[in-house]
Order: structure tokens, then C-alpha cells, then sequence
């Protein structure tokens, strides 16, 4: 028996190293999952990541359930991802979808030509290096994408645009984006432009949304079109133009403060499906 084994392992073996490359380094997402059997698309999510204290005395990764609920709910299965920046494109070949998710950090000045640096930016260089790397990958694929919060600010970089750094020193009689009531109610509400895609997804020209930043979308680049916009000003939503699904909210819709919040992630996870 164990010379029986020893044989097929080593016809296995044989099997595998003639496979041919462009069959085993194949740029289709979908092609080892049909191997596998899934149907589900797979979504990957970004992690945050926190330094030692608290939850570990080593560096910890961290994702709040919500986005994998989310994600779960739309039907598809959720794959947290690492922040490893040489791995991006690796990443991208074993999943149908992005998520960018928020966190309590901003993108670092310097990424989008800004010569200050306002006193309230905090970086997570390496978070925001490999979230870069995979938002631009999936641009780059035509895969389909969901920034949220801050994710949805790094989708504006990744786009050519700038970010204003602290809402409450360039709005003028801004709105508390950084909503004191619980998250899992609304802050205030957004206009959704007609004849937008997250327009055609919610199917209503206002929404109810939480808020939690002190960062916003500024000028936006000729690759994106804006697609909702706070009563203050301040832009809420984008999305990139020439793209199947390339989406982001300022808001935070894994909370499913309103139908639409549902919508958009049963949308997202639909387009990855295809």
C-alpha cells in the first residue's frame, strides 16, 4: 500500500509539473474557482490593521462583521485581505470583487500633490500602499469595486483627485459628518444625481445616510463623475466613468441604515457574479 501511495503522489506530481504555464498563471479570476466548483464570487476586503496594545501585544488585523455580513447577505463569500503590496496582483487573481473599507487614518497628503499637511492627518502608510496597489489593479481589470468611507476617498486618489483634509477648516458651515448619534442611524442625508449609476441602484434622489469622517472628495479628475453630494456641499459619492462597476460612498452602507444601503452591496456582489 504505502509503495501504492508513493505512486500516485508521484503521478500527481508528474500531472502537475505538465501542466502548461499559461494554465497554471491563467488572468482569469474565475477559472480555478471553476475547478473548485464555486459559483459564489469571492470579495475580497481590506483589512485595518492596528499596532501592538489592546486587542494583541503584537500587530493586529482587524475587520468589523458588518462587511462580511454584507457581503454574505448579497450572496457572495467574503475574503479578508492582508495588506501585503506585492501581493495585489496575487490577490486579484482569486477574487471577483474589491471592497476598500474605512478605517480611522486618511491617505497621506503627499499621494495627491498637496504641499501642507494638516495637523489632524493620521497614516497607515503601508495600508494605504497596498490598498493603492489592489484599487489600481482593479481598475486595471475592469473588476468590479466598492470604496466605502475612507475607501471611498482612496478610490478618488486612485482616480487623479484630491481630498480636502479637514472638513470643518475649508466647509463653511459644515454638517457634523462625524455624526455623534450611533452609526447604525443617519447623520444626515445625500442627493443622488439622476442618471448615475448609484442612482439607477437606489432608485431614489435622496437617501438617508450615517457619517463618520473629517475628510472629503475635493477636485475630482475627468475619469469620475460625482453622485451624491451632502446639503452642506460636500461630495458623498463617485463613481469612475468608463468602468462596469466602480463605486464609492462616503457613507458607511455595510450598517444598512436605509433600503438603498442593501441595494448597493446586493448590486456590487451581482456585478461581481458576471
Amino acid at each position: 500500500r504505502a509503495a501504492l501511495r508513493a505512486c500516485c503522489m508521484c503521478r500527481a506530481s508528474s500531472i502537475r509539473r505538465t501542466v502548461p504555464a499559461k494554465a497554471r498563471n491563467c488572468n482569469d479570476a474565475k477559472a480555478p474557482r471553476r475547478v473548485r466548483g464555486m459559483t459564489k464570487p469571492v470579495i475580497g476586503i481590506t483589512l485595518d490593521s492596528e499596532d501592538p496594545g489592546s486587542y494583541s501585544n503584537m500587530p493586529w488585523y482587524a475587520l468589523r462583521q458588518n462587511y462580511a455580513d454584507a457581503v454574505v447577505e448579497a450572496g457572495g463569500i467574503p475574503l479578508p485581505l492582508p495588506h501585503e503590496p506585492d501581493q495585489a496582483e496575487d490577490y486579484l487573481d482569486i477574487i471577483d470583487g474589491l471592497v476598500i473599507t474605512g478605517g480611522a487614518f486618511d491617505v497621506d497628503p503627499a499621494i495627491f500633490g498637496a504641499g501642507e499637511r494638516h495637523p489632524s492627518v493620521v497614516t497607515k502608510d503601508r495600508r494605504t500602499a497596498f490598498e493603492l496597489a489592489t484599487t489600481r489593479g482593479a481598475l486595471e481589470r475592469d473588476m468590479p469595486l466598492l470604496g466605502i468611507c475612507g475607501g471611498q476617498q482612496l478610490l478618488h486618489v486612485a482616480l487623479g483627485g484630491t481630498l480636502i483634509q479637514h472638513i470643518p477648516d475649508e466647509v463653511p458651515d459644515a454638517l457634523a459628518h462625524e455624526q455623534p448619534n450611533p452609526r447604525d442611524e443617519p447623520g444626515h442625508s445625500v442627493s443622488v444625481l439622476p442618471g448615475t449609476l448609484l442612482h439607477r441602484i437606489v432608485n431614489t434622489d435622496s437617501l438617508e445616510v450615517n457619517s463618520a469622517h473629517h475628510q472629503a472628495a475635493k477636485e475630482a479628475s475627468d475619469r469620475l463623475i460625482i453622485n451624491a453630494v451632502a446639503p452642506d456641499g460636500v461630495i458623498e459619492g463617485i463613481e469612475a466613468i468608463d468602468k462596469r462597476f466602480c463605486l464609492g460612498v462616503q457613507w458607511h452602507p455595510e450598517y444598512k441604515v436605509s433600503a438603498g444601503d442593501g441595494a448597493i452591496f446586493q448590486a456590487f456582489t451581482d456585478a461581481c457574479g458576471h
